[in-house]
């Protein structure tokens, strides 16, 4: 796949292909924030799901990471990336569409949930793989740091507005019904991302080696290339821990804190209002602090920030703006990391293992969130939702250690393409 040239762009909003992908981008991530707050409300309010149901939910939702996240990246380096994203699209509509359906004619039960959110996370793995694969080729090597401050950005204006808009919305509509409009938007995707003109040429047939051969190298490098290790140790620590708490997130504020899905909505768009502004202010930063340490410095602020969610079940504070400043908190520093260090991989590895790479990242940073959401659902029903939010925020703590204990804490500069800013001359603002 050859690699445009884009140097000469002042922005990559006048990219005509990369404002076709950030549009199908903004509408999937919109349809995606909205599907996660709808399903496990529908689980908890209509069909009054158990502490260990809602684990197992959890856990569904990211099984395919674990399950077929190491083939699906050697697929994906055979395939047309842009026919994998609408695909998945098509996918993730037709079965959110069932459980509408299900759920209108009284017919929704917790395992149809389960068995929906397995489907929904096989066309994810192939969606993100993919995704994060077609970037690079797609805006230029020079460009990826804008790149992906751009989408992460949109990501999380969708982090906002899809809770903010969803806790309104389920006033006075029910939970199918506001999964009916992922639907749409999961239609709209596929048709945005349908319009990318620039064609990709897989690899030919004859170069392809043994499936098991190309799945060793993508996982091969991650694990040699001494900073990404460290990194993905982190990030899957911090994802498992998270994985906990998320099994009983939704318990702990509706019937634990009784606040309502209004408030809980609010809570999620704090979060996501902290992600944002991680997103805008990452690339500054990074040139500012160092695109080394803030990795480290950016995973030190997670632990805190968990923190604050099970002390809003104490009395000394209210316990909405608790959640909503840790919400907040933990947003920022999560997209700061996330900027940081997925742009730090994609320049980093050679374009043909951009696929198997990615799905080993994603297969060690995504597989650790089932286990962690069956543990959740485990540790809430034999032990309470409080204890288990706290063994949460003990693995958050536990995931900074591989990079602040080690020389990335002192580093600025990390191994690869020089490190590219919007306020660079040459580079075009872009995206995630």
């Amino acid at each position: 796949m050859s690699i445009p040239d884009t140097t000469t762009r002042r922005s990559l909003i006048h990219h005509p292909d990369f404002r076709r992908l950030w549009t199908g981008d903004a509408f999937g991530q919109l349809g995606a924030q909205l599907t996660a707050l709808a399903l496990p409300i529908l689980a908890v309010q209509q069909l009054a799901a158990t502490e260990w149901e809602m684990g197992v939910l959890t856990a569904a939702e990211y099984a395919a990471f674990l399950v077929i996240g190491l083939p699906a990246g050697a697929w994906v380096d055979r395939m047309r990336k842009r026919r994998v994203l609408i695909v998945a699209d098509l996918v993730r509509a037709a079965v959110l569409g069932a459980v509408v359906v299900t759920a209108a004619t009284g017919h929704a039960t917790i395992p149809l949930l389960i068995a929906a959110a397995l489907v929904v996370s096989v066309a994810t793995v192939f969606f993100d793989v993919s995704h994060q694969s077609y970037i690079p080729g797609l805006v230029g090597l020079d460009h990826l740091v804008e790149g992906n401050s751009k989408l992460q950005a949109t990501a999380s204006v969708a982090q906002v507005a899809a809770p903010a808009l969803g806790g309104l919305l389920l006033r006075v509509i029910a939970a199918p019904a506001l999964i009916a409009i992922t639907v749409v938007t999961y239609l709209i995707s596929a048709f945005a991302v349908g319009r990318i003109r620039q064609r990709e040429t897989p690899p030919h047939p004859d170069t392809r080696r043994p499936l098991r051969t190309e799945i060793a190298e993508g996982l091969r490098f991650v694990v040699h290339e001494p900073y990404l290790r460290r990194i993905v140790a982190c990030t899957s620590l911090a994802n498992f821990g998270n994985a906990v708490s998320t099994a009983v997130l939704v318990i702990y504020v509706l019937r634990t804190l009784d606040l309502g899905t209004a408030a809980y909505g609010a809570i999620v768009s704090a979060s996501a209002i902290g992600g944002l502004l991680g997103a805008v202010v990452a690339g500054r930063l990074a040139q500012w602090i160092g695109e080394g340490r803030i990795i480290p410095l950016s995973a030190l602020v997670s632990a805190p920030a968990a923190a604050l969610v099970p002390l809003a079940a104490t009395s000394v504070i209210p316990a909405v703006p608790l959640l909503i400043t840790g919400g907040a908190a933990f947003g920022f520093s999560v997209i700061v990391y996330n900027v940081a260090q997925v742009s730090f991989r994609q320049r980093v590895c050679p374009p043909p293992l951009l696929g198997r790479m990615n799905a080993s990242v994603r297969f060690i940073v995504w597989g650790s969130m089932p286990i962690g959401g069956l543990l959740g659902g485990w540790l809430g029903t034999h032990l309470g939702v409080l204890p288990t939010l706290w063994v949460s925020v003990g693995f958050m703590a536990l995931a900074a250690l591989p990079v602040v204990l080690s020389p990335l804490i002192g580093m600025r500069d990390l191994p690869g393409a020089p490190f590219s800013t919007p306020d660079r001359r040459t580079s075009a603002p872009g995206s995630r």
